[in-house]
């Protein structure tokens, strides 16, 4: 893996983050992880708030907890964010801390919503109370959007949530803005597509649960009818999109803006697994599709316009689905030793 952890040409001067104190909630996950080694890797003094480090965690790998002040806390806990804005004079928060799988959110929904939403609310309160944050950057989802009558979504589009999961992140969604209108508070929402990238070990999800099977001689798992369409975006566009949204919500003129993060670019979930497998040389291997004739339980087709962050955050994304795509599949052949050409049997 390169020590260059997002790929965007617009991230400013390390002099912007240079001694910068950020606070990160739920740093040691996927993305958290990656966020949190770019502020370190740009000069920021990251507070990275954690409920656990996994010792298989990107977190971990990266020896980040060396590299970062971490707080082992959970974002629901309103005094303990108080005073970690308050003592280490946090500049800029970054909101990522969430239940984020949407599978275990329908089996859970409470669980769901306490975390997403109660979460969301406890930190934009802390922030105001303590008043002394310059931006606060906070992690919306674009299953937020619901079913829309068209694609792709835009940022103007009301949210129309269903499912548990959607309906969490959007809660959150409508909070953050309410905190910005309400408090005149610098808040922006970014809401991220389909993220994958090096590091994500959740494989129930479709890109990191293909490439373990490929890898591995095993035919991989499609638990729809193949058919759903999604947008896929990687890991480090996804970092140089919030430190982006982070330097200009400090200039105070994206109060309560939201942005959607990803390519523009659909997919259906059957091409994906077979461009995957043909990325890993095993064309040969058939995908079982688990949900042919079952009633579907999700959306069928979701998938972004980035044009407003192209306009106003200079952001769009570095990488093809290809390129994101090799990356990936390099880091986890790296991860459980199969050395390129080869795949165990």
């Amino acid at each position: 893996m390169t020590n260059a952890v997002y790929s965007i040409e617009h991230v400013g001067s390390l002099g912007f983050w240079k001694g910068r104190c950020v606070l990160v909630t739920g740093a040691a996950g996927f993305i958290g992880s990656w966020l949190t080694r770019a502020l370190v890797e740009l000069g920021a003094n990251v507070i990275a708030l954690v409920r656990e480090i996994s010792s298989m965690s990107l977190f971990k790998h990266w020896r980040l907890e060396e590299r970062s002040t971490v707080v082992i806390g959970d974002v629901r806990d309103g005094d303990l964010l108080q005073r970690l804005i308050s003592a280490y004079d946090v500049s800029v928060c970054f909101h990522l801390a969430a239940h984020s799988l949407v599978g275990a959110a329908a089996r859970a929904p409470c669980v769901a919503f306490d975390v997403n939403v109660r979460g969301t609310w406890t930190l934009l309160e802390a922030c105001r109370l303590v008043g002394k944050v310059s931006s606060v950057i906070v992690a919306s989802s674009d299953k937020a959007y619901g079913e829309q009558p068209s694609l792709p979504y835009a940022e103007d589009m009301p949210l129309r949530p269903t499912f548990p999961y959607e309906t969490s992140k959007a809660c959150a969604d409508l909070i953050a803005q309410c905190y910005a209108t309400s408090y005149n508070m610098p808040v922006v929402i970014l809401r991220c597509s389909n993220v994958y990238g090096g590091g994500d070990l959740n494989f129930s999800r479709i890109i990191p649960g293909t490439i373990k099977a490929a890898l591995h001689g095993e035919r991989p798992l499609i638990r729809s009818d193949g058919t759903p369409m999604r947008d896929y975006v990687y890991i480090e566009d996804v970092v140089g999109a919030y430190i982006l949204a982070a330097m200009k919500a400090c200039e105070g003129s994206l109060i309560g803006e939201a942005f959607n993060i990803g390519t523009g670019k659909p997919i259906t979930v059957l091409e994906l697994t077979l461009l995957i497998l043909e990325l890993c040389g095993r064309s040969d291997l058939e995908p079982a599709i688990e949900g042919l004739g079952k009633p579907r339980k999700e959306i069928q087709h979701q998938y972004v316009s980035v044009e407003k962050a192209d306009r106003l955050l200079c952001w769009r994304p570095k990488h093809t689905l290809d390129e994101g795509l090799i990356k990936t599949i390099d880091w986890y052949r790296s991860f459980f030793g199969i050395s390129k050409g080869s795949a165990e049997i």
